[in-house]
């Protein structure tokens, strides 16, 4: 069941999968730069089953079922998320112990957060398709989805899920990612910084990043493991589920023994 969480007077968009057997971390799900709770589909409860773990998934502001939010964002947004919002959320549902699941943007707010002062009982991190830069293969497929959004059927795809936030869910991360001073955004200055195990995953066929994301993650991160997913683009937990299923869960599992 989706339920909303009150946070600075603005309500979030939860859900939580009740599966976690006692003193098991929260698997904490971080969506990407156009997803939101239900974008996730059913692959947080299977990996809370797989796992034994609670999992809490939630739609930042402005996407999903969440309230909205102010336009335009500013380039360091997922600064903002990392550092001054996703701490009040955790805080606000009673989450201790936690390993964070970020997919695109949500995996770039995990790791910024993870090399911050607010993760004292962060025990993991997984991401899906990362960015820790900016590269031209990323702007040319946001380029290519705002012609989509404006000219194609992606806005009617998106109103699924986004409904009255369809708008600003777009144009906040498309707006932000195509402003000229986001070619310099680049956060690898917080890999080294992450005290926690990390598993990096990307699929081969990524249109968004190319294998030098992957590769810097792995160099930045002391203990970091890497998954290259073939057959695979830029959502490697809808396009290949039972694989990426298979390697989240035996990193969790290494995290709790």
């Amino acid at each position: 069941m989706t339920h909303h969480l009150v946070v600075d007077n603005n309500a979030f968009e939860i859900q939580w999968h009740w599966h976690g057997k006692k003193n098991r971390p929260v698997l904490v799900f971080l969506h990407e730069g156009l997803g939101c709770v239900q974008m996730w589909k059913t692959f947080p409860e299977r990996l809370a089953k797989e796992s034994g773990c609670n999992a809490f998934v939630f739609s930042r502001l402005g996407y999903g079922r969440s309230g909205t939010c102010n336009l335009p964002w500013k380039t360091n947004f997922m600064h903002t998320q990392a550092l001054a919002v996703l701490p009040k959320i955790l805080k606000a549902a009673g989450i201790q112990k936690h390993i964070l699941i970020g997919h695109s943007d949500g995996g770039s707010i995990a790791l910024i957060f993870g090399g911050s002062s607010n993760a004292g009982r962060l025990m993991g991190i997984i991401t899906e398709a990362a960015h820790v830069f900016c590269e031209p293969v990323t702007l040319a497929s946001i380029r290519a989805a705002r012609h989509a959004y404006l000219t194609g059927d992606l806005k009617e795809k998106l109103f699924r899920y986004h409904g009255a936030n369809t708008d600003t869910a777009f144009q906040g991360w498309n707006d932000a990612w195509l402003h000229p001073k986001f070619v310099h955004w680049n956060i690898t200055k917080y890999l080294c910084r992450i005290q926690v195990p990390v598993l990096a995953i990307q699929g081969k066929n990524d249109p968004y990043g190319t294998p030098a994301q992957l590769f810097a993650i792995k160099k930045g991160v002391k203990n970091c493991n890497i998954k290259q997913i073939t057959d695979c683009g830029h959502a490697p937990h809808h396009e290949q589920p039972k694989l990426v299923l298979a390697h989240m869960a035996d990193f969790i599992q290494k995290i709790l023994s």
